[in-house]
């Protein structure tokens, strides 16, 4: 709590001249002008860009990287949520090697360093803060597009879980079940066979490395999502929460997420809902599909969660938490009709860096089946 104190002394080894990407309406609260104010008395001069539109097309970044091109900044901060901490991303990508966002598209197109680059998150749920990854919508495109690189991780991340406090109940809700899929998707993810003689993926699936992150980020998520979302002065909580999202970003950085992530963005694409929203829905379908392939690993995120028993209980315990923070029960409830379920599926099959590191095969019959059960509200059809 209160860390945020710390900014000028983190930011003023990287450079004199800060460009700053700011969600709109965090610009005109109180905490980010007394950050704004305690960066330029310690003599670093500050540019704030509030234009951050939601989903961040291609062509707003475009402008924002030639606004910051401008002034010629030493070093850029994100300050705000997943779309402010992604946009202070790819403006630094910019601005180190110029072009078009297109061209980065995919896995270590990056083919340097960016400019030095500090996030200062508002939300405890994309993990943005210490990711590889940040996430584009361009109009050529018929879902959601990743740029992903270890260049991307931020210099430094200024986590401070009093900034969330003011988040409304709604987006508390959909960040903190978002960073709940992080954690569990890192941890029931496929390992992936390294190839050492070449440049190795960025994402790599399961591993011994991140697996401690991943437990530890569901047991903190899963036990205080609820009372954050319900009692947002909760200061236990909040920590919790800032913490876990943290935790989980660490863990899928390296592992990279699967099959509720997949069917999100075409989903997202179709109904304009929040990507935690759909993500959070998907994930007890997705792990019921997955279930016999991943016994053991679910029973862990179960006792994690405070459950012990099979992998079912874990599975509905998710679905419980799902439930308690408001989350929609069906794809039903978000506008889908269920002739759009084939369409939904031949989208998610494209993703296949997420389609890699599901623990199962998959093909459209499977995608089918999940969204199916998902559409009609019936997590026990695949239960059973």
């Amino acid at each position: 709590m209160g860390a945020r104190a710390a900014l000028p002394r983190i930011v003023s080894p990287l450079g004199r001249r800060a460009f700053v990407v700011v969600d709109p309406f965090l610009a005109t609260t109180p905490a980010f002008r007394e950050a704004v104010a305690a960066l330029e008395a310690s003599g670093i001069e500050t540019h704030v860009h509030t234009d951050v539109l939601p989903e961040l097309p291609v062509d707003s970044l475009q402008a924002s990287a030639e606004a910051a091109r401008a002034v010629r900044p030493d070093v850029v901060i994100g300050y705000g949520g997943g779309s402010a901490l992604d946009a202070s991303k790819l403006v630094a990508l910019l601005l180190a090697h110029g072009g078009a966002l297109p061209d980065y598209y995919g896995e270590n197109a990056v083919p340097g360093p960016v400019l030095p680059l500090v996030a200062v998150p508002t939300t405890a749920g994309t993990g943005s803060e210490v990711t590889p990854v940040a996430v584009v919508a361009d109009p050529a495109r018929a879902v959601k597009v990743g740029i992903s690189s270890p260049y991307l991780i931020p210099t430094a991340a200024l986590v401070d879980p009093e900034l969330s406090a003011a988040a409304p109940a709604g987006v508390t809700a959909h960040a903190g079940i978002d960073a709940l899929v992080h954690a569990v998707e890192s941890f029931t993810g496929r390992p992936l066979e390294p190839t050492w003689s070449t440049t190795p993926p960025v994402f790599v699936g399961r591993n011994l490395l991140t697996e401690p992150l991943s437990l530890e980020a569901i047991r903190l998520i899963g036990t205080s999502i609820e009372s954050a979302v319900t009692h947002p002065t909760d200061r236990t909580a909040r920590e919790d929460m800032a913490r876990g999202s943290l935790l989980a970003g660490m863990a899928f950085g390296p592992t990279g997420t699967h099959l509720s992530h997949a069917l999100q963005y075409p989903i997202g694409a179709l109904t304009h809902t929040p990507h935690g929203l759909g993500t959070g829905l998907m994930l007890p379908y997705v792990l019921a599909a997955c279930a016999a392939a991943i016994p053991e690993q679910l029973a862990l995120v179960g006792q994690a969660l405070g459950v012990d028993g099979s992998a079912q209980v874990a599975i509905r315990r998710i679905a419980d938490i799902d439930r308690a923070i408001g989350l929609p029960h069906s794809l039903q409830d978000i506008g889908l009709t269920r002739e759009q379920l084939p369409g939904i599926a031949e989208l998610a099959l494209g993703s296949a860096r997420l389609i890699a590191i599901t623990p199962v095969p998959v093909d459209a019959a499977l995608l089918e089946r999940i969204l199916e059960a998902a559409w009609s509200g019936d997590l026990a059809s695949l239960l059973d």
